[in-house]
């Protein structure tokens, strides 16, 4: 699949994860969701939670919990309380499907590209925050990607095994450090014996070659993808010689 023009990666992968892995989606979304609120409601208190300054003005008082209903489905969002006064994040719930979309797409950013502090402090910015420091979005960053490389790097074998395997290329231009180039994004999706499907793999090269795909099938049988019957894909021959290589026996 080749893409002519130029594509957001956060808005084609974000699509990719919702359809084929939304436990995970609303999980990540859950978790900046939260870690927002909590660092937002530290910064109308001026300063963060536990922590003594004298710049403090108000105190966190537990949370109470409400539903957020998204296509991913439906999210416990723990709205922080304050002692005196009231913190309501009017860019989360009263201008929802704006700030939904962002933040699904800065989540299918992140599991593609990697979490940076600067891309976390972007999609701050998006939603109307400018009140939080750059350590608060720092941690942000830290925890959502450690749950992001958990993901890509998690065992096959308990969700396996994966009778089916879809794998395809696009090919899209990214700026990348102040000029446009090419990158290729490898994916592959499988169904297990339950019909479950999920997302197994993706990772950005330059180009789609044949020693790429090597590497991208070999890390996922290295993490447990086995028991494949069936590979479904175009006829780059590349990517047909690193099926054989590595699923021997997949039709």
């Amino acid at each position: 699949m080749t893409a002519p023009r130029i594509v957001d990666p956060g808005v084609v992968l974000g699509q990719a994860l919702a359809d084929a892995s939304p436990d995970l989606m609303r999980h990540l979304l859950g978790t900046v969701i939260n870690s927002l609120l909590s660092a937002e409601a530290d910064a109308v208190c001026g300063a963060e939670w536990g922590q003594p300054s004298p710049a403090r003005t108000n105190q966190r008082n537990g949370y109470r919990h409400r539903d957020l209903d998204t296509r991913l489905g439906t999210i416990d969002v723990a709205i922080p309380k304050l002692r005196t006064g009231s913190y309501f994040p009017d860019w989360l719930l009263e201008r929802r499907k704006r700030a939904e979309a962002a933040l699904i797409s800065v989540v299918a950013t992140c599991y593609l590209l990697g979490v940076s502090t600067r891309r976390m402090d972007k999609l701050v910015e998006s939603l109307g925050i400018t009140s939080l420091s750059k350590s608060q979005v720092s941690r942000m960053a830290t925890d959502l990607d450690g749950q992001v490389a958990a993901f890509r790097t998690r065992s096959l074998l308990d969700a396996g095994p994966f009778t089916f395997v879809a794998a395809d290329a696009l090919t899209m231009k990214v700026r990348e450090a102040g000029r446009v180039i090419n990158a290729v994004v490898l994916v592959a999706t499988g169904v297990n014996g339950d019909g479950h499907r999920e997302v197994l793999g993706c990772t950005v090269t330059t180009a789609e070659t044949k020693e790429a795909w090597n590497v991208f099938f070999a890390d996922l049988v290295a993490r447990g993808l086995a028991g494949v019957r069936l590979v479904t894909s175009d006829a780059h021959r590349g990517l047909v010689e690193a099926i054989a290589a590595n699923l021997p026996g997949a039709a």
